[in-house]
């Protein structure tokens, strides 16, 4: 038999490019330096409490198609939790609710927006504007706007400074992992262009009902059955290259000869595991260190009793992006996570400064808590969470197979959010990424092409005649 494929790292990319490989017949050896999969969208076990946490709170939406494709496959789905309804404190008063109406999209969220109350009238018509603006101007449009900061498109539609503290900044630093006025308007506008305006399911959010990494647990089996083989606990040190093709990947249990490499690891560690003549041979590895990451903060917070009466809630204008309430634990404590985007102020504080610092963002959020401490907590630091998804990111982005036009090595696949998805950092980006490896990983083995991406949610008729 030819040697299998490699695939290195067992992170979103790393798992859907294994699983739809095995699907097309490909035998497969996934390797993963962890004893778990999953990558920064896992779960580990505190040692404090001995708990199943997650690392961060991960949300997919209903424009996910890549994503719930490989939950499919991988037998979840009926672990996604679907919210309709998104909660914005709006303290001494009730919540604000937003959410999809009867009205067709791009209208669907009027009703709701219009109702909302912590946004004055100036700010609703500065932001009703901008989604206009966004609606006529398409992809087309947005193109565009490749290489500018959201920034720069928030001043060009005279957004109000409550508008785009309140709405704007917590939407797209939560979405992009940078604040707006860092993030490419690109991306910022697919977000609400392909996520809120051009239908009513996409932007539908949907939770993991049970810890990230019993998400990946079917994965093993499934490669077995497949004839392929997952290696958890093992690093790739370098990868085998006799200055024409990837033979194989060089780990610290040995050589692993493969017939092609998927190397679905950040673009730092990818730097390292790849040889200089490797890197003058493809293009695609030239800029590696070039790409500049932001972090995330997540805080797990116990308390002895229930301090939500929603699933979750959006906090405007405060440091705290997002309160997720999930449930109660195994010790009856009733748990809350808070997650910060763009966490970067945050990343030397130590841990109880952290909480210091949440808990004034829950009280001022939910006002029931004042007085009200945490009996625990946990605060998970991801310094390198996302690629940074700033103006002219565009040009370090590699593809997933080699360039057509200027060459590189036809067996070696890149995968992972960081490459280029046309998504900003996000799950959905990641498997996106593993499908597209798998795609060009198997036509280059000869084997049946793989069908290639799942096909995007289509605009509402509305939508695309206005432009979307």
């Amino acid at each position: 038999m030819k040697p299998p494929i490699a695939i290195v790292g067992g992170g979103l990319a790393g798992i859907a490019a294994a699983i739809r490989l095995v699907d097309a017949g490909e035998r497969v050896v996934l390797l993963e330096s962890r004893k778990k999969l999953g990558g920064r969208a896992t779960s580990f076990v505190d040692p404090r409490s001995g708990e199943m946490l997650d690392n961060c709170q991960h949300v997919l939406m209903g424009s996910c198609t890549n994503l719930l494709d490989l939950y499919d496959r991988l037998g979840v789905l009926g672990s996604v939790q679907w919210h309709p309804r998104v909660w914005w404190a709006n303290p001494p008063y009730e919540p604000d609710v937003m959410m999809p109406g009867r009205l067709p999209a791009p209208g669907h969220f009027s009703i709701s927006f219009l109702r909302m109350k912590f946004l004055g009238v100036a700010d609703k018509r500065s932001i009703a504007r901008a989604m206009w603006r966004l609606i006529r101007l398409g992809r087309e449009g947005r193109e565009r706007w490749r290489g500018k900061s959201f920034g720069e498109f928030l001043t060009d539609t005279k957004q109000t400074r409550a508008a785009r503290e309140l709405f704007w900044e917590p939407v797209i630093t939560s979405a992009c992992n940078v604040p707006c006025d860092r993030t490419d308007a690109f991306y910022a506008m697919y977000v609400f262009q392909q996520g809120f305006l051009q239908d009513s399911w996409s932007p539908v959010m949907g939770l993991s009902s049970v810890p990230l990494l019993s998400l990946y647990d079917p994965a093993e089996e499934i490669l077995r059955t497949g004839g392929g083989e997952l290696r958890t606990g093992v690093s790739a040190l370098a990868l085998a290259f006799d200055g024409r093709r990837v033979t194989g990947v060089v780990t610290d249990e040995g050589m692993v000869e493969s017939s092609s490499v998927i190397a679905a690891v950040p673009p730092d560690r990818l730097a390292k595991l790849c040889s200089d003549t490797m890197r003058a041979a493809d293009i695609r590895l030239a800029r590696l260190e070039e790409i500049q990451f932001s972090p995330i903060l997540g805080v797990h917070l116990f308390f002895d009793q229930p301090i939500m009466q929603t699933p979750h809630i959006v906090l405007p204008g405060r440091a705290t992006q997002w309160l997720f309430d999930k449930g109660v634990d195994s010790q009856g404590r009733y748990h809350i996570h808070a997650v910060i985007s763009a966490a970067d102020e945050w990343m030397e504080l130590d841990e109880a400064d952290i909480v210091v610092k949440v808990m004034d963002d829950v009280q001022w959020a939910l006002p029931n808590t004042r007085g009200l401490d945490p009996v625990a907590f946990r605060a998970v630091k991801e310094k390198r969470a996302t690629f940074a998804c700033t103006p002219g990111i565009d040009d370090l982005r590699p593809s997933a197979v080699r360039d057509g036009i200027r060459g590189g090595i036809d067996n070696l696949l890149l995968a992972g959010d960081w490459c280029d998805t046309g998504w900003p950092a996000t799950m959905e980006g990641a498997v996106r990424s593993g499908y597209l490896a798998a795609d060009g990983c198997s036509a280059f083995n000869g084997a049946t092409k793989i069908r290639g991406l799942i096909p995007d949610v289509p605009p509402a008729g509305l939508a695309r005649m206005l432009g979307l």
